[in-house]
């Protein structure tokens, strides 16, 4: 595993998915996704991947972010972890914008497994 601390929040790199931890207070915007193009090419070129959000810190993300995020070819699941009530809503509304396989989870355990599925069903793209 490997770790990267960006000015937002901290990146942990593993064989088939990064986990992102995002500051208190932030807010996610379009422009992050270079730091995740930059992670894709360099972490997991020529395969796939997915991303998982440990959504530990109160933070406001623009949906507008997704539209970029779904551009990323490799990036294959895209799972958010978190167990208050107002975060699983937001998570609803967030789904709409991404156009690859999205889902809540109350566990990281079950994140990863379903990330992990994902990643080796599919085809290097």
């Amino acid at each position: 595993m490997t770790e990267i601390t960006y000015p937002f929040g901290t990146a942990s790199i593993y064989e088939n998915y990064v986990v992102f931890v995002m500051d208190e207070g932030i807010t996610v915007s379009p422009e992050y996704n270079d730091y995740l193009l930059t992670i894709s090419t360099k972490y997991y070129a020529q395969r796939n991947f997915g991303y998982i959000t440990k959504r530990v810190n109160s933070y406001s993300v623009d949906p507008r972010v997704y539209f970029e995020t779904s551009k990323i070819e490799n990036l294959v699941a895209f799972a958010v972890v978190s167990s208050e009530n107002l975060r699983i809503s937001v998570t609803k509304i967030e789904k709409l914008f991404l156009k690859k396989p999205f889902r809540h989870f109350n566990s990281m355990k079950k994140a990863i497994q379903w990330v992990n599925a994902i990643v080796e069903k599919s085809t290097v793209n």
